[in-house]
Order: C-alpha cells, then sequence, then structure tokens
C-alpha cells in the first residue's frame, strides 16, 4: 500500500491567509493557489482587482510545481535555456508554466503540495508564495 501525504484545506487557509495579508500590507492584488501532492487545487483566491487570467496561471504554476516537484521559474529558466532549451510542451501537459511563482511544498524529502502567485512581477509572486510557505513551516 502507498501512502502519501498531502496539503488539506487548513494549512491552504493559513497559506492564503498569510500571503492576503502582505498583499494588503503592499496594497496589491493577485492569485494564491494551493493544490494537494498531485498538482490538483486545494484553495483558489482571487483578490479584488486581480488580472483574470492570473485565476488560470496561477493553479497551472500550482500544479507544475507539485507535478515537477521544483519551483516553476526554474522549469521556465531551464526552457530558455540557449544551449539546452526546450519547448515547454515537451512536458506533453499545456498546464505546465514556466513563470515564477510556484513553488513545492516538501515534507521529509516528499511532495505535499505546493504554492502558487500570479497577477505581479515575477519576483514579486515568488516571494510572495516563500512567504506563504514560511506560515506552515513555522
Amino acid at each position: 500500500m502507498v501512502e502519501k501525504k498531502s496539503l488539506g484545506h487548513n494549512e491552504a487557509q493559513i497559506i492564503i491567509e498569510a500571503i492576503q495579508m502582505e498583499l494588503e500590507k503592499r496594497k496589491k492584488a493577485a492569485v494564491i493557489a494551493i493544490s494537494d501532492n498531485q498538482g490538483e487545487l486545494i484553495a483558489l483566491l482571487r483578490t479584488d482587482w486581480a488580472p483574470l487570467p492570473s485565476i488560470m496561471i496561477a493553479a497551472n504554476k500550482a500544479w507544475t510545481a507539485a507535478r515537477e516537484a521544483k519551483p516553476t521559474y526554474e522549469i521556465g529558466q531551464a526552457a530558455r535555456d540557449i544551449k539546452s532549451g526546450f519547448d515547454i510542451a515537451y512536458y506533453g501537459d499545456n498546464r505546465y508554466i514556466g513563470w515564477g511563482g510556484g513553488i513545492p511544498v516538501i515534507m521529509e524529502g516528499k511532495v505535499i503540495g505546493a504554492i502558487a502567485v500570479s497577477g505581479l512581477s515575477e519576483q514579486e509572486d515568488i516571494e510572495l508564495a516563500k512567504i506563504g510557505l514560511s506560515s506552515i513551516n513555522k
């Protein structure tokens, strides 16, 4: 029997609240997506005035980070590498995304979910996702 741990809605709520508080402090809007260990959504929040395309982008960032067990930024950098770059379509699913802002949540060496933010600059999306991660790593 295979047993897998996964984030649940309680952790998702803690993460969303931490990121939402930071967004309010900065007076900014974004979409926050939290996924389980397979990349499927547990929770999604679109703050007021967040761009509509960011809904799907955040969900796909979380999905990608969980499925690949690495930050989406790293996948994007690898795809854009001049010598060894590749078409991201090679992953075989159009949900894979290489923009930064999706990070896996890892416990005891295993992916238990992912956190993603979309709607701001790539650097801010990454920074906010890390704030969410730190909210449950305390």
